[in-house]
């Protein structure tokens, strides 16, 4: 039986504390299942926000989306992870990344080494927080044990072993840095890339006593009578695959809510995708998709 679905969207501006704790009251009215906050210099603070989101709702789990490792120090990562499942009453999921701007990493006056430090940085701070977070003396104590639930978020084969032995939630970004471009700026991408990118997770997946939860953020959804034309909008703007590539790639949500819904369900034969995210942007767009495929 395929995994059920569900829905996470991730709210990248916070104005003031009434705002942020109705935008979030507003996600749990729309069905979303998980709001999550990002970890980008300039954006709000991952951890209060989410402390914030979880006491102006009731349902929604909240998480990070995903923590950039480099910016923390394992120990003190460890209590503030506790500390917010805590607070949460174990609604937190803990999503870990590498980081991918140099430039935060400059601001902030922290290395930003080569990708493969990074991934050697991330695997660190993974086996910290499962050996401090594990260990039943540690102080705060989180609600969830032995930890919530790890997301790791990647492509690179480095990256998906890493989800493969430690994460329950495997997420994929469906994108990478656009050759020539600025910094950060990232191509989708193609179906058939993305699709090899799940294959090699399955692989180094095997041996799992259980399996995990695959993760896909969707970049853009257009609610339209007319894919084509919304494909050849999206793709004029440069985002790296052909119009007709952008038809029949999972990032892109495009038609009215029940083609989506379709889309989605293919999603989830083809590839397992079966928690799905949004841009906060997208959020009321999306809405109605999941009115079509909650519970299912």
């Amino acid at each position: 039986m395929p995994r059920p679905f569900r829905f996470g969207v991730t709210l990248l501006t916070l104005g003031s504390g009434p705002a942020w704790r109705a935008k979030c009251r507003h996600a749990e009215e729309l069905g979303y299942d998980v709001l999550l906050v990002p970890d980008h210099l300039g954006w709000p603070a991952p951890f209060p926000a989410l402390v914030s989101a979880a006491a102006a709702t009731t349902h929604p789990r909240v998480g990070t989306f995903v923590l950039n490792a480099a910016f923390h120090n394992p120990s003190l990562l460890a209590r503030e992870v506790a500390t917010t499942d805590a607070l949460t009453d174990g609604r937190l999921e803990l999503g870990l990344g590498t980081g991918y701007v140099k430039r935060e990493h400059d601001d902030a006056g922290l290395p930003f080494g080569t990708a493969g430090e990074r991934v050697t940085h991330l695997e660190r701070t993974i086996e910290e927080l499962d050996r401090l977070l594990g260990d039943p003396e540690h102080l705060p104590r989180a609600a969830q044990r032995p930890r919530p639930p790890l997301m790791i978020g990647g492509n690179g084969p480095r990256m998906l072993r890493l989800a493969a032995r430690h994460a329950e939630i495997a997420a994929f970004t469906g994108a990478r840095q656009a050759p020539g471009k600025p910094e950060g700026t990232l191509a989708l991408l193609p179906a058939d890339e993305l699709a090899a990118s799940v294959a090699t997770y399955r692989k180094y997946a095997a041996d799992r006593p259980e399996p995990a939860e695959l993760n896909l953020i969707i970049q853009r959804v257009e609610v339209t009578d007319d894919r084509r034309a919304a494909a050849r909008d999206i793709t004029a703007q440069g985002v790296g695959i052909t119009e007709d590539q952008a038809l029949q790639v999972p990032t892109l949500l495009l038609g009215t809510p029940a083609h989506m819904a379709d889309q989605l369900r293919e999603h989830r034969d083809r590839y397992g995708f079966s928690y799905l995210t949004v841009l906060d942007a997208a959020m009321d767009a999306f809405a109605p998709v999941i009115a079509h495929l909650k519970g299912t």
